[in-house]
């Protein structure tokens, strides 16, 4: 069976996360997208861990609200690993999977003799990404570890202000013990092709949702042989898993540059200012394509045998926008959402639904779709912490996103 899955989400209790990030809001989301199994998020977090053991029943590894077994959510929690190596401060994130609710008890035992759990729902953890690894497999060999969005300049392994240059150094010598690789938003899966020492791990695709609406946004579909947590992590292990991407452009680490400036640049750019921005002077911060240029020993483009696929996807909430040119938080485009949804499955929608169907509905909705999954598209790469910009053939200067007022209010 195809499992559509997205492991790396938050719940409340992360910082800068909308207060709607329950389980029961989380669940209703999912069955609308079309996600089978989501992350819990947080279950370091003694509330949010006590709300997950209270409200869910475990079956096969993965947890189920009581009486509804639509969607299953899969025990997780981002950590922030924070340590010396080599004489500078490293800060690196990674997902923690974990089989059950006593093994992610012992987990938080283990966890809390090195950070406060109650602070975030991402805690801080005081120890190396080698020695957490060792000392998770200690407790139970079915605790799995990823990368988090591995390129992203701030804690991404391979970030540019706080990463590393390999696998082996980050890890130690362990990096072999790591289930996967995330892309993050500002990169997929052709262009960590460009790196051949990664031929050997499985890439995977996350939302990182702070909020509902952007679950699913980046996600994976897993061909595992039932609904469980031993064969999602066996189908992980032999890639039988492809991507739902973002386009890579639209991460808010794409290209390099200054936000305060309002400086981006293509790492070619970049390498004629020797790395220097031109407004303050003071160094640019590297994005994830110059760090996947000077990382990688093939041409982007390259397709190793037997590569894993991918499909670039824009959330449907975000397409409705772009053809009505209405705010993606009206009332106008949350109604012809609800009115798509009550009939397809967004990511069915998105991805293989027949443009002729989407059409009975909104024909501007089906033209825009289509024009997606041919990648009719036109981007301005984002940069430094901001967002790129997407626009769809034949919908161009399409209604612009304003700030939103009140941040806890989100759509759903």
């Amino acid at each position: 069976m195809n499992l559509v899955c997205d492991f790396h989400i938050h719940s409340k209790f992360s910082r800068a996360t909308s207060q709607k990030m329950n389980l029961e809001n989380i669940a209703e989301i999912c069955e609308r997208k079309g996600i089978d199994v989501v992350a819990t998020g947080d279950f370091t977090h003694p509330i949010w861990f006590e709300e997950i053991k209270q409200k869910l029943e475990e079956d096969n590894g993965l947890l189920y609200l009581k009486n509804k077994k639509n969607v299953a959510f899969i025990l997780s929690v981002e950590v922030n690993n924070s340590f010396n190596f080599e004489g500078k401060e490293r800060k690196v994130h990674n997902v923690i999977l974990s089989p059950s609710i006593e093994v992610s008890k012992q987990i938080n035992e283990l966890l809390s003799k090195f950070s406060k759990l109650d602070v975030d729902g991402r805690p801080t953890i005081a120890m190396s990404n080698a020695e957490m690894l060792e000392r998770l497999k200690e407790i139970s060999k079915d605790i799995e570890v990823f990368a988090a969005h591995a390129w992203t300049p701030w804690f991404g392994v391979f970030g540019s202000k706080s990463g590393f240059d390999s696998l082996k150094d980050a890890y130690e010598g362990k990096e072999k013990e790591l289930l996967a690789i995330e892309t993050g938003l500002s990169s997929d899966l052709e262009m960590n092709f460009c790196v051949s020492a990664l031929d050997s791990f499985t890439l995977i695709s996350n939302s990182d949702a702070h909020s509902l609406e952007k679950i699913g946004r980046e996600a994976n579909i897993i061909e595992a042989k039932e609904k469980s947590y031993k064969e999602i992590i066996k189908a992980i292990k032999e890639k039988k898993v492809s991507t739902i991407e973002y386009f890579p452009q639209e991460g808010k680490y794409h290209y390099d540059g200054h936000r305060n400036c309002g400086v981006s640049f293509s790492p070619e750019e970049t390498k004629k200012f020797n790395g220097i921005c031109p407004v303050c002077r003071k160094p640019l911060t590297i994005g994830v394509l110059h760090r996947v240029f000077e990382l990688g020993d093939r041409q982007l483009g390259y397709i190793p045998k037997n590569a894993q696929k991918s499909i670039h996807l824009i959330p449907l909430i975000e397409i409705i926008s772009k053809v009505t040119k209405k705010d993606i938080y009206s009332k106008e485009v949350e109604e012809e959402y609800n009115k798509l949804t009550q009939r397809f499955k967004e990511i069915e929608l998105l991805s293989k639904t027949p443009i002729e169907e989407i059409r009975e509905i909104n024909e501007n909705v089906a033209i825009a779709v289509k024009n997606v999954r041919e990648k009719r598209v036109k981007i301005t790469p984002g940069y430094d912490g901001v967002y790129g910009k997407i626009e769809i053939e034949g919908f161009e200067n399409s209604f612009k996103l304003k700030p939103r007022l009140n941040k806890q209010q989100p759509l759903f």
